[in-house]
């Protein structure tokens, strides 16, 4: 009985992962349309968006859609579920505020924020035994906005930030497996299943982006998988599991902060510092920085889960041979020289104008 519960179960994992990629792929063209029709479009500039022509956005709205409907359709709406789709909703309504209209970083920040309060509320956050209650919650709050704008970060060229969310949801889908979470398992699938079928769409040359809707969706949906993971069933090294698991959006976050404080320039402004904008300078295609990426993200990925199962020596050398490769890769990046048209103009944002990230297709 238990061999055919389980089989079941996978049956019903790949279920949830088809829905919701067949969902979000027949709601691409909706959205698209509606998008043309509507004028919210991603317009070439020249310089860093060398697309040929005006991209339209929304595509964050067939991937939502995507996860919805199968979720709908497959899962229980219990308060698990409801406690990480009704903040997860409100991130991505604010998200899709801002590519109609644009808002700044403060209150954009205020209603991360409160989506963050809603998870806490619903008993969802990051329990750490040798840490205060207090402390366990201040860590939820940063980790969620962390990664919600991470994943807003790194959506700067075609198929990047969805192939790094897929990734990413499988990894966490392997965890909640490991954890005999049913619940986040489900969730997992239903991620990693709406992206695939908008990556058909997105990936290079794209056709249409995800929009600030789509990446702080995504971004707030893997914290969210992140700190429900349970990581230290061996031993406390495990807690490095989903920090490596979000290697990519984690990296180039640092990255691009540490660059900006460096220059002096506020790090919530716009401007060419990304890993995606560097690696282009070297003269690479934008498929090849992608599916490079993809291979550095499943790489991290698998280190990260090996750290939970191996003893307490490996995972520290795994730990420092991942930290090591991503400073070294950080440094070499770093010294990219920009080119002084991308520097001039979007390097220094005026403050009455926020700007966006800004995209490299």
């Amino acid at each position: 009985m238990g061999e055919m519960t389980e089989h079941w179960g996978m049956w019903l994992y790949l279920v949830t992962f088809g829905l919701a990629l067949l969902v979000s792929f027949y709601m691409v063209s909706i959205v698209r349309q509606i998008a043309l029709k509507t004028g919210l479009l991603d317009r070439p500039d020249g310089l860093l968006k060398t697309q040929k022509q005006p991209v339209p956005y929304l595509g964050g709205i067939a991937i939502y859609l995507g996860f919805l409907v199968s979720l709908s359709l497959t899962v229980d709406f219990q308060q698990e579920v409801l406690a990480m789709l009704l903040p997860a909703t409100l991130v991505l309504l604010l998200g899709l505020i801002d590519d109609i209209g644009g808002i700044a970083p403060g209150p954009k920040l205020i209603g991360q924020f409160i989506a963050v309060c809603v998870l806490i509320k619903s008993g969802i956050w990051v329990q750490i035994s040798a840490l205060p209650v207090w402390a366990d919650i201040l860590l939820t709050v940063i980790v969620i906005i962390a990664m919600s704008n991470a994943m807003n970060v790194i959506d700067v060229t075609d198929g990047l930030a969805g192939g790094i969310a897929v990734i990413a949801a499988m990894m966490f889908f392997v965890v909640a497996l490991h954890n005999d979470n049913h619940v986040m398992a489900m969730m997992a699938v239903a991620v990693a299943g709406s992206v695939v079928g908008f990556l058909r769409h997105n990936f290079p040359p794209a056709s249409i982006y995800m929009g600030d809707a789509g990446s702080l969706f995504l971004g707030f949906m893997l914290g969210a998988l992140a700190i429900n993971g349970q990581y230290t069933g061996i031993h406390s090294m495990g807690l490095v599991t989903p920090i490596l698991i979000l290697g990519i959006p984690v990296f180039d976050t640092v990255l691009v902060m540490v660059i900006r404080a460096l220059n002096g320039h506020p790090v919530y402004f716009g401007s060419p510092d990304h890993f995606a904008v560097r690696l282009r300078q070297l003269a690479w295609s934008v498929r090849r920085v992608v599916v490079s990426s993809y291979a550095v993200a499943i790489v991290l990925g698998g280190i990260a889960l090996a750290i939970m199962y191996a003893p307490l020596r490996v995972a520290v050398t795994l730990t420092v041979v991942a930290t090591i490769f991503l400073v070294v890769v950080g440094v070499w990046l770093s010294r990219v020289p920009m080119q002084r048209g991308v520097q001039a103009k979007v390097g220094v944002v005026s403050p009455s104008s926020p700007a966006k990230e800004m995209p490299i297709r």
